[in-house]
């Protein structure tokens, strides 16, 4: 199955680009922390079918203020909710909300962060077997 995080990852950067928002999305928590970022990682799922995967990934928002790191995960949920067609040539289904956003500051530093959840539905990839 393809890599639901990479995929997802990509795709938001270049959208949240090109919404004139260049916040950087990674998979692990940078250090050092830049003042705004977001984090999208997956935390388990399903195999769907023999062929596709449902991934459920958490997305979390990082921001210097509660109010800004509110409108960042809004920005992003929205976002994420378009990500159905190909992306990195690997076909993307459904999108399905399982946790609206959720205040949560971060544990370590206090800082301002929401995160919310979803479940992608999408395609794997064909694996040569010899």
């Amino acid at each position: 199955m393809p890599d639901a995080v990479a995929v997802v990852v990509g795709y938001l950067r270049d959208a949240l680009a090109a919404a004139g928002e260049p916040v950087p999305v990674v998979s692990r928590v940078p250090s050092p922390r830049p003042p705004r970022f977001v984090r999208v990682e997956r935390v388990g799922g399903t195999r769907q079918t023999v062929v596709s995967d449902r991934p459920r990934l958490d997305v979390h928002a990082w921001a210097e203020t509660e109010a800004a790191a509110a409108d960042l995960a809004e920005l992003v949920r929205a976002l994420v909710h378009a990500v159905p067609g190909v992306r990195s040539g690997i076909p993307v289904y459904t999108v399905r909300e399982v946790g609206g956003p959720m205040w949560l500051p971060d544990d370590q530093t206090s800082t301002p962060r929401y995160v919310f959840a979803v479940e992608i539905h999408m395609r794997g990839r064909v694996i040569a077997m010899n």
